[in-house]
């Protein structure tokens, strides 16, 4: 069998080394724009901050480590055409036009950043994208020049831009057209506490403003960002408000949905036969809600290169459905979410409940005042859970993934109010953290573990 694979980053890995164990005649050819596979932007932030020691060390794979496996590999080769009914590609390598013949095919093609329709954001050296290989070499780059650093976007792309700027040293300010940093990701409770520790640590967050021009000199440096209510210094400006899938090539080849995506059924195939496609390209099965949602997620990516490459080899695997967990730190805070949040509580089809609560981690004996900002969102008619938020500058936030286990389990409250958590003063309370969300979500707490002296 000949597949062929079109993106090597997270899900397009997935799909090469799944083949090889499920297909052990297979036949492959992973092809890849860039001059290296398997580029992942989920760790920029630890190269712009000297974690990573290069950006050859932010890869999966080479290609010769590819070659080693029994893998084709076809770098710097731009796929441009799809023929479905001759399953064929069209790729220009080398300054010509190849076709090469598919059993099956997967596609990623991946998203690139957008680019807002703003006045001079081409006119002016310093101006930025947070997004690839090429990218995070360049930002690099400017940080031992920049002096004042504007980053528009308040999502995480963006303040994880912003964090190794200002840990640098570097005047940073993150703008937003949101009133809130991470508006997307974390309720009110939660992003308050983050914007006035993030000011400390020498990032300002400007929420609630559009930017309209970015203006210079005569020599092409930026000077300023200008927005809908302000005017701002700066001297290098990074976008990232986001991505959108790059299919435009696939245009009439196979059906695409809305803003691009590549239309998938749930084993992952697309409209055309034996073509299957995943990534960020591609929308997820979610499961608080039941519906189809655009979650551009690394753990996403691998689950659905998994299950493709299964259902390419000959299997009938469905997409698992999955809740949007994420997690992130921002300076002293480190936070995760899942699942629905209290702002989408007009657009949910029912009665959406929400209960924050703040709870010391460990017993008072301890002498310490780590504490946990928490929050669950539910039913109020079933108690179903369909979302939670956690935050704490203790490093917790793998407790998201509980309350994401619970949702796709189709837990309730009086479940989670009452399952088996252990007890050790190192690490929690007799009645751990989690317990007493969903208690306290009832109404319902049983007894407090705190001293009463």
């Amino acid at each position: 069998m000949k597949y062929i694979v079109v993106g090597s980053s997270h899900a397009g890995f997935e799909v090469v080394q799944t083949l090889l164990k499920e297909d052990k005649e297979a036949e492959i050819h992973l092809f890849e724009r860039g001059d290296k596979p398997s580029f992942l932007s989920c760790g920029i932030q630890s190269y712009l901050e000297d974690i990573s020691p290069s950006l050859d060390s932010l890869h999966y794979a080479t290609a010769d480590s590819y070659a080693k496996q029994g893998v084709n590999v076809h770098i710097n080769s731009d796929v441009v055409d799809l023929d479905t009914d001759n399953k064929t590609i069209s790729v220009n390598e080398d300054g010509k036009s190849t076709e090469y013949s598919y059993d099956k095919l997967f596609l990623s093609p991946g998203g690139e950043p957008v680019a807002p329709p703003i006045e001079g954001i081409s006119d002016y050296k310093g101006v930025y994208f947070m997004r690839g290989r090429e990218w995070a070499g360049e930002i690099k780059a400017r940080m031992q020049a920049a002096k004042k650093v504007v980053v528009v976007g308040g999502g995480y792309i963006g303040i994880e831009a912003a964090e190794a700027f200002a840990q640098a040293g570097i005047d940073t300010k993150v703008i937003d057209v949101n009133d809130r940093i991470l508006a997307t990701y974390l309720d009110e409770e939660f992003t308050r506490i983050l914007e006035d520790n993030a000011q400390s640590h020498g990032l300002d967050f400007v929420g609630g403003e559009s930017v309209q021009r970015i203006e210079g000199d005569n020599d092409g440096n930026i000077t300023q960002v200008v927005t809908d209510k302000n005017t701002y210094e700066a001297d290098t400006v990074l976008f990232a408000v986001g991505v959108k899938p790059a299919t435009e090539w696939l245009d009439g080849k196979i059906e695409l949905g809305n803003k691009g995506v590549i239309n998938i059924d749930e084993h992952l195939q697309t409209s055309a036969k034996d073509v299957y496609a995943g990534g960020d390209a591609t929308l997820i099965p979610y499961a608080p809600t039941n519906e189809e949602r655009y979650i551009a997620l690394a753990t996403n990516s691998r689950r659905q290169g998994v299950i493709a490459a299964k259902n390419m080899a000959g299997k009938q695997l469905k997409m698992p459905k999955v809740s949007g967990t994420s997690g992130l730190s921002l300076f002293d805070y480190k936070f995760g979410q899942t699942g629905l949040h209290e702002t989408e509580a007009d657009s949910y089809d029912g009665n959406l409940g929400a209960t924050f609560v703040q709870e010391p981690i460990r017993p008072k004996f301890m002498q310490d005042d780590a504490t946990v900002h928490m929050k669950i969102m539910y039913d109020k008619d079933s108690h179903r859970i369909l979302g939670g938020q956690l935050m704490s500058k203790e490093d917790m936030v793998e407790s998201i993934n509980t309350l994401s286990v619970a949702i796709n389990a189709g837990w309730t409250l009086e479940q989670l109010a009452m399952v088996d958590f252990f007890f050790q003063p190192d690490f929690d309370r007799p009645w751990n953290y989690l317990n007493v969300l969903a208690q306290e979500a009832l109404g319902d707490t049983f007894g407090s573990d705190q001293m009463l002296f």
